[in-house]
């Protein structure tokens, strides 16, 4: 018998864990076939949202905000390109990467919820930032992204210039700080189970299962 079950993904555009969660999520989901029917539901939350339109170099932010030396800094993003790799996604990350204000794409993606695209404007949005090095945060590579997703280019626009959906996205993330989420990837799980962190396919499977018997 196939069990509903909603996860509400709470995650950042920057942030590359996000990228390895999500895939990582979605094979175990192929993995369980038709035991689960899911309801995917990402939710917004900045890593940084004092973050300038105009970004910060990705090494001097680190060491900025964690203290992490310039050879630390290279090789955690190596580390992290690896993981990425093996869930078959590409990530660039190379020196000179920035990091974007992410607060417009947040936005953005919760009108394609509304639309009902939200999950292909994720992943797109994942690739023109991580893959691609675009600035995720631009209202052209915001629009470009819309219509890869298959939205229309000029409502996307509107959305973005307006200032649309601001309040309802600043809501959404103070509720989820306001249950204690201060890390992403975080995944909450019907409510009430949470998975933290850029797991395995292998980790997220067991969970899943172990969730989906007691349910």
């Amino acid at each position: 018998m196939t069990k509903p079950m909603q996860i509400d993904f709470v995650s950042d555009i920057a942030c590359p864990w996000c990228v390895i969660g999500l895939r990582g999520l979605e094979q175990a989901l192929h993995n369980m076939g038709d035991l689960v029917d899911v309801d995917l539901r990402f939710q917004p939350f900045e890593l940084n949202p004092a973050m300038p339109p105009e970004g910060q170099d990705v090494a001097e932010h680190i060491q900025q905000k964690y203290g992490s030396t310039p050879e630390q800094s290279a090789a955690n993003r190596a580390m992290i390109r690896d993981r990425a790799a093996e869930t078959g996604f590409t990530m660039t990350m190379a020196p000179g990467s920035r990091i974007y204000n992410t607060f417009d794409a947040h936005r953005l993606l919760h009108w394609a919820g509304i639309e009902g695209r939200q999950k292909a404007l994720k992943h797109i949005l994942f690739a023109l930032y991580f893959t691609d090095g675009r600035n995720p945060g631009d209202v052209d590579v915001l629009v470009t992204a819309a219509e890869r997703a298959g939205l229309d280019g000029s409502a996307a626009r509107d959305v973005i210039v307006s200032g649309r959906y601001a309040d309802e996205v600043r809501a959404d993330e103070n509720l989820w700080r306001s249950q204690g989420v201060s890390a992403v990837p975080a995944v909450i799980i019907n409510g009430k189970y949470l998975i933290s962190g850029g797991q395995p396919a292998a980790v997220f499977e067991k969970a899943l299962r172990s969730i989906a018997a007691e349910t």
